[in-house]
């Protein structure tokens, strides 16, 4: 399918203050010690991801084939160390539509504190015309 024959980009206004939220439980691979860091705690990329894959559960079922999302940027501020094993609570909450970027408030908390806050952007694309800009780099 071409980008001229596609349905129309999802409009996704109405789900302004929509949130999702993600459970997790800090495991080995979370750790900051597979990021060439010697500190066993949950690794800042970890929880970045985290934020990223929660923002995405919110627009799961609007999001279909032929479009889907990237991520454009990550304004976010890791302000607490969570050790492995303990639980964390991911939120991301929908702040905006500006045409196909998307802007979401996130937020992590494990047991005793906020351990994440900041905003993450995210853009709704073609998937067909990205795959083409994809092999194009490869």
């Amino acid at each position: 399918m071409s980008d001229t024959t596609a349905p129309p980009r999802p409009a996704l206004e109405s789900l302004v203050g929509s949130s999702a939220t993600r459970h997790h439980v800090v495991g080995p691979r979370d750790s900051a010690t597979a990021w060439d860091n010697d500190v066993d705690v949950l690794a800042t990329p970890v929880l970045l991801w985290l934020s990223e894959v929660t923002a995405m559960d919110v627009l799961r079922e609007e999001v279909t084939t032929p479009w889907m999302t990237v991520g454009l940027h990550h304004d976010s501020a890791h302000v607490a160390p969570t050790p492995i094993g303990e639980e964390i609570t991911v939120t991301a909450t929908l702040t905006g539509v500006d045409g196909k970027v998307l802007t979401f408030a996130v937020e992590a908390r494990d047991s005793r504190a906020v351990i994440l806050r900041g905003v993450h952007g995210r853009a709704v694309v073609h998937r067909e015309a990205f795959e083409r800009k994809l092999a194009e780099r490869a």
